[in-house]
């Protein structure tokens, strides 16, 4: 039978460790029923030896069960659920088993992602197509099989919201990591079309929406780790992924019309809509101020033809 949970319901695609576990545990703190999605799980007799408990957050240990029990001990309500994102029907049994559990989803969250950062030369095929199974065919297969549950109905004040974990569009980004950033951005351009896709369709004024956040400034995850392991010095231009969870409620908070089909930077976004002036608490290295790594500038995408449609044809429909 479905829960009987009467606040928003917040699918988290990636929330085994790091920043889509904070996203998972703040999001609880906040009201929401949580589904927490990913790959690993730890199984029941593993979870009752765990000490200490909750796990690095960036360790292997940290999963979505680990994740789901923080929650529940805190008083939040929370669901492990879990799904390879490279696998269409996981996805769509994750969808369904959400719906089944809860029989709504107001909040989708795509965190889920592979790295392998390489010049092209030096980035195997396999590497290659598992960034892009991971990072954009499995939040396109996560999109699509959520969009009509998020849509405003019958006992639904309005529509949902998706946020996507995935950077701006400029040229600097795709140096030295082109295949990871051909799905990265992929997943930015699936932002841009589908908030125009709600902009046609009337959905933002149902209050649907679509937004993608990425950090201004390294976040301290297992992505970083690395780094940290080779010199520890590099712990102080590293932020705490809370700044990135903060910029998530802030995005979920802002109208519709704000955020929509917007690539937005963590610290800018909550600088601007949440008059957020002191960033300190953020940084991982008390008193240290962390690097930042994405410009302070970034490029205008659209055309002074932007309204220019031509030829508009729509093959679903031919």
């Amino acid at each position: 039978m479905p829960s009987t949970t009467a606040g928003p319901v917040a699918l988290v695609v990636g929330a085994s460790r790091g920043i889509g576990r904070q996203i998972a545990i703040d999001l609880a703190k906040n009201g929401y029923a949580v589904v927490v999605a990913a790959k690993s799980t730890t199984p029941q007799a593993e979870l009752d030896k765990l000490s200490p408990f909750p796990p690095d957050p960036n360790s292997s240990q940290s999963t979505i069960t680990t994740v789901t029990r923080e929650i529940t001990l805190a008083g939040g309500e929370a669901t492990a659920i879990p799904v390879d994102t490279t696998n269409y029907e996981s996805i769509q049994r994750l969808i369904a088993k959400t719906i089944e559990t809860y029989a709504r989803l107001d909040v989708l969250v795509y965190n889920a992602g592979a790295i392998y950062w390489a010049p092209v030369a030096r980035t195997p095929m396999k590497r290659f197509q598992l960034m892009q199974r991971v990072n954009v065919e499995g939040l396109y297969g996560a999109v699509q099989e959520a969009l009509s549950h998020l849509k405003k109905r019958e006992g639904k004040k309005e529509g949902g919201r998706i946020i996507v974990v995935s950077p701006p569009i400029y040229s600097r980004f795709f140096r030295g990591k082109t295949a990871y950033a051909i799905g990265k951005v992929g997943m930015s351009v699936l932002v841009k079309g589908l908030g125009m896709d709600f902009e046609r369709e009337g959905l933002v004024a149902d209050g649907m929406a679509v937004s993608a956040v990425w950090p201004a400034v390294a976040i301290e995850s297992a992505a970083t780790e690395q780094f940290t392991r080779k010199d520890p010095s590099y712990a102080s231009d590293l932020r705490k992924p809370s700044i990135l969870s903060d910029a998530v409620l802030a995005m979920l908070r802002a109208p519709p019309s704000v955020v929509n089909g917007q690539l937005e930077l963590d610290e800018d976004f909550l600088r601007k809509h949440a008059g957020v002036t002191d960033f300190s608490k953020y940084s991982v290295v008390p008193g240290a101020s962390p690097r930042r790594i994405m410009p302070a500038e970034l490029p205008d995408l659209t055309v002074k033809e932007q309204d220019d449609e031509g030829m508009m044809a729509d093959s679903s429909k031919l």
